[in-house]
């Protein structure tokens, strides 16, 4: 064999060589591409569904916050309206006839005043002479005090060992504080029905 031939054999030996080279690292540069592009992939699949789950838990938190909100704003609503209601009755009974508050301060005095308490009557209160020939003043043996109170109509009985506020804001008050839950329950029954 020549030189030349030799020279031609070792160049077409490192062509081909060159060759295989270029197409295996051509299919290896192909694998690469495509494993990488998977794990773009992947990548991207779990980086949307974290996403994904981060704007639902801030939507769900922000949903509940305005549910909370909303809440708040409904009761705030119920509380104004009963206490309106409770306004309203005050006022009703501050203004209130002859018989019927002689009548309700009988009643209060009959269930509530204890033998030698003092009867403290309402600055507003105009019926003090006709409560005061009450059967239950006699029987109970209870004193009716010169003084007036500044209270909003009714009384304060002042006894031996405490004093009970008969004022119609105690009264209402005492009411309202044992029967709101129910009131509120009758008053917005309607507002709670699920369609």
């Amino acid at each position: 064999m020549s030189k030349e031939d030799i020279v031609n054999r070792i160049i077409s030996d490192a062509e081909s060589e060159a060759a295989d080279i270029l197409k295996s690292a051509s299919s290896r540069a192909g694998e690469i591409i495509a494993a990488a592009e998977r794990h773009a992939f992947l990548e991207r699949s779990e980086t949307e569904a974290e996403v994904g789950e981060r704007a639902k838990r801030i939507s769900d938190g922000k949903a509940a916050a305005a549910r909370l909100d909303s809440a708040k704003i409904l009761l705030a609503e119920k509380r104004r309206v009963i206490e309106e209601i409770y306004a309203r009755a005050l006022k009703k009974l501050q203004t209130l006839g002859e018989k019927e508050s002689v009548a309700l301060l009988q009643r209060l005095l009959e269930e509530n005043a204890e033998e030698g308490d003092e009867i403290v009557f309402a600055q507003n209160f105009g019926y003090v002479p006709q409560v005061s020939r009450l059967k239950v003043i006699t029987q109970k043996k209870l004193t009716v005090s010169g003084e007036r109170a500044p209270i909003s109509g009714g009384c304060i009985l002042r006894g031996k060992l405490s004093d009970k506020d008969l004022s119609y804001t105690a009264l209402l008050g005492a009411d309202m504080e044992e029967n709101q839950a129910a009131m509120a329950a009758r008053l917005f029954a309607a507002g709670t029905k699920k369609d």
